[in-house]
């Protein structure tokens, strides 16, 4: 902050207005970025000017929730907290400026509020003093309810893809309700009631005013994080508009999105549909609707079972009695009376087969061995050995050739005589 800095007297006096023998002090730097460890700038100097420069903005037009409202004489005194961050502002406020507004002025109201910043050197705080104060109307709250789930709608956080299902039987219910009301105990006992084995994780949170949202947002978080929750429950016993809208809050619905356990939203108003009730996976009427959704009821499933048995057990009766009276028939049938029925035209027919095949075997073979006999009597009557039988013999030389003629041979070569029955060796004399 550069502002500019009245110098010091450079001494300071004593209570006789003389001086007394302090060391002379260098004067305080004109602007903020001037000063140095050596020579800054006392409180009472900064703060004046911090002050002054604070009186200077603006008045604005602020919106948030009323909270810790108090009067003292003829001003009001709030703190003003932002719906979906924990971030407060003080302000002050004339009691006859809100004085229109009536009993809806109170702690959790929706407002917008004309202020200036002050800044109290002596205190060395910041507030903010209004002259003006208006209620968010509730067409003006349902138009940003819708634009939000629109908003939300579109980012899919809404699709039926993302629903989860409930557990068929949850070990451990994490609830999340009202310090005092009538939904935990709804939920518990309505439970109890239908499984009395069931166990709960009851997280007790403000369900309405300005801190809602952030009470309901880390109880939703700390039971998503506890490995044993198997279905987490947000109830509260119905209400006006109004209280209901923290449960529209985008910081609570997008928490309420990102856990990963089961969620059902028990927030039992019919009228109107708060968003949590779209991101839930399971959206119940009522606390009791939600017990009776998340918690069987065990009177009723012994029930089923026993029917389920007894139809079972019916079925597995008609069943027997059907496939036995149907195996009677099949073995009253006379095929299955003389089985052998079935059979004996094909014996029949196979003594014949095999009969006709042995008489064309039969055949054949004669034919064949006469064609046999035929083959070998000509083979043996052009066969060389039956010439030699009749007194016939084969000369070859040494090397196998047949003599035809005497000019093959010559005088002294040996000669290989084959007879019928073997063969002798002889030379050539002449």
């Amino acid at each position: 902050m550069d502002v500019d800095s009245s110098p010091g007297t450079g001494e300071r006096s004593g209570a006789n207005g003389t001086a007394d023998a302090a060391p002379e002090r260098l004067p305080l730097p004109l602007k903020a970025g001037e000063t140095t460890p050596e020579r800054p700038w006392p409180v009472r100097h900064l703060a004046p000017k911090v002050a002054d420069y604070v009186a200077r903005m603006p008045a604005v037009w602020v919106e948030g929730q009323v909270l810790n409202l108090r009067r003292w004489n003829s001003l009001l005194f709030l703190t003003l907290r932002d719906t979906d961050l924990d971030m407060s502002l003080s302000v002050t406020l004339p009691a006859v400026a809100a004085m229109s507004l009536g009993e809806r002025f109170h702690d959790g109201a929706h407002v917008v509020v004309h202020a200036k910043p002050q800044f109290q050197p002596k205190k060395g705080s910041l507030g903010f003093s209004a002259d003006r104060v208006r209620l968010v109307g509730l067409g003006e709250l349902l138009a940003r309810i819708e634009h939000l789930k629109g908003v939300l709608a579109a980012e899919g956080l809404f699709d039926a893809s993302r629903k989860r299902p409930l557990p068929f039987l949850p070990g451990v219910i994490g609830l999340v309700c009202a310090q005092q009301g009538d939904a935990e105990h709804d939920v518990v006992s309505n439970a109890r009631a239908r499984w009395p084995a069931v166990q709960f994780e009851v997280r007790r949170v403000t369900v309405q005013g300005p801190s809602a949202v952030p009470e309901v947002t880390a109880a939703i978080a700390e039971l998503d994080a506890d490995p044993r929750v198997d279905v987490v429950v947000v109830a509260r016993g119905g209400g006006s508009f109004e209280d209901l809208l923290p449960f529209s809050n985008e910081t609570l619905v997008r928490a309420a999105a990102a856990c990963r356990t089961p969620l059902v939203s028990a927030i039992g108003h019919h009228m109107d549909s708060p968003l949590l009730d779209l991101v839930a996976d399971l959206r119940a009427s009522t606390p009791t609707d939600a017990a009776k959704r998340v918690v069987p009821d065990v009177t009723e499933e012994r029930a089923r079972l026993v029917q389920a048995r007894t139809r079972a057990h019916a079925a597995l009766q008609h069943r027997l009695a059907r496939e036995e009276h149907h195996l009677a028939q099949l073995r009253s049938r006379p095929v299955l009376a003389q089985p052998w029925t079935l059979v004996d035209p094909h014996e029949v027919r196979l003594h014949r087969a095999v009969d006709r095949g042995r008489g064309i075997l039969d055949g054949a073979l004669g034919r064949a061995a006469g064609e046999v006999g035929r083959l070998a009597a000509q083979v043996r009557a052009l066969s060389p050995a039956a010439t030699l039988e009749r007194g016939y013999a084969v000369v070859q030389r040494a090397d196998g050739h047949v003599v035809r003629s005497p000019d093959d041979v010559a005088a002294g070569d040996a000669l290989r005589v084959r007879l019928a029955d073997g063969e002798v060796a002889a030379t050539v004399d002449r």
